[in-house]
């Protein structure tokens, strides 16, 4: 991989300076030129989970089946698949965008076997407009099993035929590989405070989706979930970039209804609400909380993955960018303190970067508020690099 210094530097500072990240790999790009840049314990064949990016793909097979008419989003999750018997007045559509809080009976991560798991997903039910955050998993859990029914076929089945076929991309996978599992990265050994509870995720394998839903409903198999479990390589992430800027997977028109704002406004209070798509963020009039960077524009559509992923495509521009990062590996990502404490009493930043003395004595480095080093310390560069003017938001 040719490597290009400033994005080098840019990397390290997340692999190095900080210890944000064990590794992290950065690709973008617009007309025919490429950048790119890694470091840390990583390679370029090196398989990455893509955690909620994978939201993006079930995005884009729901548009392919809406604009090859076997998808109606104006019809009722329950008319598709009849497990879901409190979803009856609920359209695609709504949870497409975002338009309707989902919650189950039990938490899915919490059951013991996919079958159980399951039996708690088909009891989703809606709790009407979100109050707060929009973003949530469960719609897309669910939309994957109406795309099923949709499509006649297994969710991964469409994801090859609509996606990984047309855009070329062979390193992309539910489940990977035996002969590729030894370029897995290995998220084990995650650290969380919350609260009074200090918690340590080990024994997760590579090749096990980090997302504990997707892990126990998936379990082993190619049922792909809605919302994660997808596994890829940079090369592969980069030839699905150009696919969408070169219209290979769904038209323009149905790209920039993808990336019409369907939940974002302002409140009484002068904030503003999240600005999401179809399946996906779109920009957001406060950069300090948008997933899409400055230099794209209102047709920019993307998403971020906990594992530490990001990916943004602009099609009005013919741009991209993505990240695949590890910011669990032996990190702390969750850092809930407890009343009267602030993130300075556990040893960090108010950033959230720095080392947390653990209960066992060793140092762990801290990954919390990674989002927000993402625009200063790698869109900048990058906006400098590919020479890209800063675009101003207009609602």
């Amino acid at each position: 991989m040719n490597m290009n210094p400033e994005l080098q530097q840019a990397v390290q500072f997340f692999t190095r300076e900080k210890e944000i990240m064990s590794c992290l790999l950065l690709v973008c790009g617009t007309g025919g030129r490429t950048e790119k840049a890694l470091d840390g314990d990583a390679a370029e064949n090196s398989v990455f989970d893509l955690a909620s990016l994978t939201k993006l793909f079930t995005g884009l097979c729901a548009l392919k089946l809406k604009e090859d008419g076997l998808l109606e989003f104006g019809r009722p999750v329950f008319s598709y698949d009849p497990r879901f018997t409190a979803l009856k007045d609920v359209t695609v559509g709504e949870l497409m965008g975002f338009a309707v809080e989902l919650r189950t009976p039990g938490r899915v991560d919490a059951c013991a076997t996919r079958e159980e798991a399951l039996d708690c997903l088909f009891g989703s039910y809606s709790v009407g407009s979100p109050k707060g955050r929009a973003y949530s998993d469960i719609p897309s859990m669910v939309i994957k099993y109406v795309l099923e029914a949709a499509a006649g076929a297994p969710f991964m089945d469409c994801v090859r035929e609509m996606i990984l076929e047309p855009a070329g991309m062979r390193e992309t996978w539910a489940l990977v590989p035996p002969e590729r599992i030894g370029d897995c990265q290995s998220y084990d050994r995650e650290y969380r405070i919350e609260g009074e509870k200090w918690i340590c995720r080990a024994g997760l394998k590579p090749g096990v989706p980090h997302d504990p839903k997707a892990a126990v409903i998936q379990a082993g198999t190619e049922d792909l979930c809605g919302h994660a479990g997808l596994f890829s390589t940079a090369a592969d992430m980069t030839r699905f970039c150009r696919a969408v800027l070169e219209e290979k997977l769904v038209s323009g028109a149905t790209l920039r209804e993808m990336a019409v704002n369907r939940t974002g406004h302002l409140k009484p209070d002068g904030t503003h609400t999240q600005y999401l798509g179809y399946q996906c963020y779109v920009r957001h009039p406060n950069q300090y909380y948008s997933e899409i960077p400055q230099y794209m524009g209102l047709q920019a559509f993307g998403n971020a993955g906990f594992t530490g992923n990001h990916l943004s495509v602009d099609p009005e521009h013919g741009t991209f960018s993505f990240f695949l990062g590890n910011r669990v590996k032996n990190r702390l990502t969750v850092l809930l303190p407890v009343e009267g404490k602030t993130f300075a009493d556990y040893g960090l930043l108010p950033d959230g970067s720095g080392h947390v003395l653990w209960k066992d004595g060793q140092s762990i480095p801290s990954s919390v508020k990674y989002v927000h080093q993402k625009d200063a310390h790698l869109h900048r560069v990058i906006m400098e690099v590919l020479g890209l003017p800063e675009i101003s938001f207009k609602a």
